[in-house]
């Protein structure tokens, strides 16, 4: 599988010449799909201390099996603390709009999914964008990393009262300050031109409190930002695409339907 590196000078932040100081997206791309198509970019969970496979590539051949274009993105995890992970996923973004042309993609149609600590990657994407530096003597740098839209699995959302605290110490170190907990709770950075996002959770979820997505879809609400929410009476924390659990086995399809509607496959 091609591996492509974001900066193959090497990654700003990067602590050494090792593969995890290479940050890479793998592309899944569609055979004779033509132009104008739709495409995704995966973020596996793992608490910001890895990347479960079963959130990756499951999930971009799924993607393309709905007519996405999709790229899972090994994005730095600790040692790493912020900011690297967001300026992996802000890379990406730009990476894929300014290749849309060579592969056919709709760059008005990127989308960023994320599960658990990838969906608090995810959302904090969503959240804090810029629209590019025309000036940028890196023609990437040159383009927007807002997602047009996103899909948010189980995720980590605030580092406050419900967060999760293995992602908050790798993501934030052990003692954050208040500022960075106010700024990476991102329940509190939705504006009106955060993107239309689908979520789902169950409620019982062990390890990352529902009130996560809750708390998220209640803030796009503030905001009328279109969103569709899913939580599920009951279910374990990592469940991917939930294909043997006897409630959360449609999320795939009610997210399949919620593409549909906003016109995006």
């Amino acid at each position: 599988m091609e591996r492509i590196e974001l900066w193959p000078e090497g990654a700003p932040y990067s602590k050494g010449e090792e593969l995890e100081d290479r940050p890479a997206l793998t592309p899944y791309l569609l055979e004779g799909a033509g132009a104008n198509v739709p495409a995704v970019v995966v973020l596996p969970g793992g608490g910001y201390g890895m990347r479960a496979y079963h959130e990756g590539e499951p999930i971009a051949q799924w993607l393309n099996s709905l007519g996405f274009h999709a790229f899972v993105l090994s994005y730095r995890v600790a040692p790493y603390q912020h900011p690297a992970p967001l300026s992996d996923a802000q890379r990406a973004l730009r990476y894929v709009r300014s290749r849309a042309e060579e592969w056919g993609i709709d760059s008005g149609r990127l989308g960023i999914l994320g599960f658990s600590a990838g969906g608090h990657l995810a959302s904090t994407a969503g959240t804090h964008y810029d629209a590019g530096d025309a000036a940028a003597q890196d023609p990437v740098e040159r383009f927007s990393c807002r997602p047009d839209f996103m899909v948010l699995c189980y995720p980590v959302i605030s580092m406050g009262e419900f967060r999760h605290d293995g992602s908050r110490t790798n993501l934030l170190g052990p003692e954050p300050s208040e500022a960075d907990i106010r700024l990476f709770s991102n329940e509190l950075q939705v504006t009106a031109d955060t993107p239309p996002t689908f979520l789902w959770h169950t409620s019982d979820d062990p390890s990352v409190p529902v009130e996560n997505a809750l708390l998220f879809a209640g803030a796009l609400s503030r905001c009328k930002v279109p969103f569709e929410l899913h939580s599920f009476q009951s279910g374990s924390h990592g469940l991917g695409l939930a294909e043997d659990h006897p409630e959360a086995w449609v999320w795939p399809e009610l997210c399949a339907r919620w593409f549909k509607r906003r016109e995006l496959i």
